[in-house]
């Protein structure tokens, strides 16, 4: 068997940081944030909370919520042309208008 490498937020220097002039705290409002079934959200990390992130090489990627599931959510992306269900936390969801 072979022995892996790393963790899970290796390689990811420049994708899981924010820039200088965002940091500090993050507000009630993105913890407290409800989302719908069917609505379509932009997976973007939110790197002061750890919980309920998703991998660093599905950022960016456009999801559809499914369900909502304890204090995260169930959302479908398309990754290699196949369907990919992943749990994350609202903080790491950004609605699409």
């Amino acid at each position: 068997m072979v022995k892996r490498t790393g963790s899970r937020r290796r390689k990811s220097r420049y994708v899981l940081t924010k820039k200088k002039s965002e940091r500090g705290k993050i507000s009630i409002r993105s913890f407290l944030k409800e989302l719908k079934p069917g609505e379509k959200v932009v997976l973007k990390a939110e790197p002061s909370c750890q919980r309920g992130m998703y991998f660093h090489r599905f950022h960016g990627r456009l999801g559809l919520v499914r369900a909502k599931k304890g204090s995260c959510y169930e959302v479908m992306i398309t990754d290699g042309g196949r369907q990919k269900l992943l749990i994350v936390h609202a903080v790491h969801l950004k609605k699409v208008e």
